[in-house]
């Protein structure tokens, strides 16, 4: 199902949208007849604090998207790359990218995900080394945003985790459903209809249920 939640916003002609797709397509193309398969993996909190943990060089840069068009006032410096594509951003000129401790690194991780921000990052199929994550919202990013916009995100995202919810501690507050990117919640008659199709355990419905009515699981899939 298509989301006109925002769609008054500026954003992304659907051409702009091909052509970035297609220069991604493009650089992953490696010339040893093999087929290579490509994800847009969901990460959590947790996960994201594991991945930076084990980096040996970080660096934060800034959001192009979000730079962009400005359509939230989330932080702007969320993009994170990690070792040997951290170095190559940081040889670039002139690049916006610099190097940061796992102590800075944490803190934009906090920013980021306290501002509603999805973590997601381009990979190779069963790779669980990211080189490149980029803290995304619905309004301004062209990966996340176009895929709600057009529904498609449930056919294009992966990860590891979805939520679960205890019915027997919600109270039907409305604030995961606020929280959500992926639009797998709503309140219908004072009752709290989640469909977990739609979840990629981000967990921001997570850390902002005041009842610690939800948790994440391993996804079954």
């Amino acid at each position: 199902m298509k989301s006109s939640k925002y769609k008054d916003l500026k954003f992304y002609s659907k051409k702009q949208v091909q052509e970035i797709t297609q220069d991604l397509d493009e650089i992953i193309v490696i010339p040893v007849n093999r087929t290579f398969e490509g994800v847009n993996r969901v990460y959590s909190f947790t996960e994201m604090t594991e991945i930076l943990r084990k980096a040996d060089k970080i660096a934060s840069g800034i959001c192009g998207c979000k730079r962009k068009y400005e359509n939230c006032e989330a932080p702007r410096d969320g993009c994170i790359s990690l070792d040997t594509v951290a170095d190559a951003y940081l040889e670039n000129e002139p690049s916006t990218e610099r190097e940061i401790s796992i102590e800075k690194a944490l803190e934009l991780l906090q920013k980021s995900h306290e501002a509603g921000l999805v973590h997601i990052s381009y990979t190779m199929k069963d790779d669980e080394k990211p080189g490149l994550i980029c803290s995304c919202c619905p309004c301004c990013c062209h990966t996340l945003g176009s895929l709600i916009r057009n529904g498609t995100h449930p056919k294009m995202l992966t990860s590891k985790y979805i939520a679960n919810n205890d019915e027997g501690l919600c109270i039907r507050c409305g604030k995961c459903v606020d929280r959500c990117a992926f639009n797998a919640r709503e309140i219908v008659d004072d009752v709290l209809v989640y469909n977990d199709s739609m979840c990629f355990g981000c967990g921001l419905c997570v850390s902002t249920c005041p009842e610690n009515a939800i948790s994440l699981v391993p996804r079954d899939v």
